[in-house]
């Protein structure tokens, strides 16, 4: 069995069904000429007293010639806007044709001879032919403007989806870039430590080394990844904050708690690392006691809620240690970026003492 062939089958079978519509909608439009020519006809031209007679002839020939133009227009060039020569011939040669053949199709409908219905035009043929020829115009005209709207539509929106899949690129290269500028801002803070612990305790430093060696070898595929799971940021924080207590020892402790129905919840990757490493540094690390490190995850009025809280030092601008907030401008840029305004990051003051980063999500 050739299955390419059967595959293309109902494809091909679909091809038509747009002009179809396209067509029986026209011929029901032109049936509104059709009546309005019959008017004419009966009560201005006054060539037929008989307004149902005059109906079914325009409508014949009305329909003929619709079928002619507007069905030929769509055979041949499809919805697409036909080139303007070519079209031209085809409405020349449809005026003769739609004038024999309707006029014998209302012959048959109504019973009247054939040479009864032409002769009818005697009585003003001048008249007859230029409204015949200008109702024929009127109706291509008609179509053909729609025909450029239409061109046009498709235009506008071929171009407003290449705009949008710019803008896609332009966003993600974006993205891309700030969150390479989070990877160098924490491996650069890591092994400023690392240089002072060699010097000082060279064991430590070792193991600090590994755990440093471990987390890159975690993080190598994730913080590359276009989206992660709200179950991998966590893992990658509990690798990271075990990391900094190898450097900071018994002054640090923390805790991480993730419900489990939002361990798969997708999420941004490394948007958590940089408040996390904000709050060590900034606030855990200085103090001479150390603290303690909170990450919490849930779920709340149908988003997502990551809290990072810190009991250290507080939130100061002025801080020595309040450093450039790198980190935090990138995350803040990244969740614009993503969210626009449906995704928030704020810092305020913990009780009694710290920081709490608050992350809002979209689910």
């Amino acid at each position: 069995m050739n299955t390419g062939t059967t595959d293309t089958l109902p494809q091909a079978a679909a091809r038509p069904l747009p002009r179809l519509r396209r067509f029986a909608i026209d011929v029901a439009l032109t049936q509104v000429f059709n009546i309005a020519v019959a008017l004419v006809v009966t009560y201005i031209l006054r060539l037929n007293d008989s307004f149902v007679q005059n109906l079914v002839v325009s409508v014949c020939i009305g329909t003929m010639m619709v079928s002619f133009i507007d069905g030929g227009r769509l055979l041949l060039w499809g919805q697409d806007k036909p080139p303007a020569l070519p079209f031209a011939l085809l409405f020349i040669a449809a005026l003769p044709s739609a004038q024999l053949l309707g006029n014998a199709a209302a012959s048959l409908l109504l019973g009247i001879p054939l040479e009864r219905l032409e002769a009818v035009r005697s009585k003003n043929e001048i008249g007859f032919y230029l409204m015949f020829i200008l109702v024929c115009a009127s109706i291509t005209w008609f179509f053909w403007k729609r025909s450029q709207i239409e061109q046009l539509k498709a235009e506008a929106a071929a171009e407003k989806a290449r705009a949008a899949a710019t803008e896609r690129q332009a966003l993600q290269a974006q993205l891309q870039l700030l969150q390479a500028q989070i990877e160098p801002h924490m491996l650069f803070n890591t092994l400023a430590n690392l240089q002072g612990l060699i010097a000082v305790d060279p064991q430590r430093a070792q193991l600090m080394l590994d755990q440093l060696i471990q987390y890159l070898r975690a993080t190598l595929g994730t913080s590359r990844a276009q989206q992660a799971t709200l179950g991998q940021e966590f893992a990658l924080m509990e690798a990271y904050l075990g990391l900094m207590q190898v450097r900071m020892g018994s002054r640090l402790s923390f805790a991480l708690r993730l419900p489990p129905e939002l361990a798969a919840q997708p999420v941004p990757p490394m948007l958590l690392q940089p408040l996390v490493e904000n709050a060590i540094k900034h606030g855990l690390e200085p103090k001479l006691d150390g603290g303690r490190l909170d990450i919490d995850a849930q779920r709340v009025a149908g988003g997502l809620v990551l809290t990072v809280r810190d009991d250290g030092l507080g939130h100061d601008e002025n801080a020595p240690t309040a450093g450039t907030r790198t980190g935090l401008a990138n995350v803040r840029e990244r969740l614009r970026a993503l969210y626009g305004p449906q995704a928030s990051l704020d810092l305020e003051p913990a009780t009694p003492h710290g920081v709490r980063a608050i992350m809002r999500l979209p689910v």
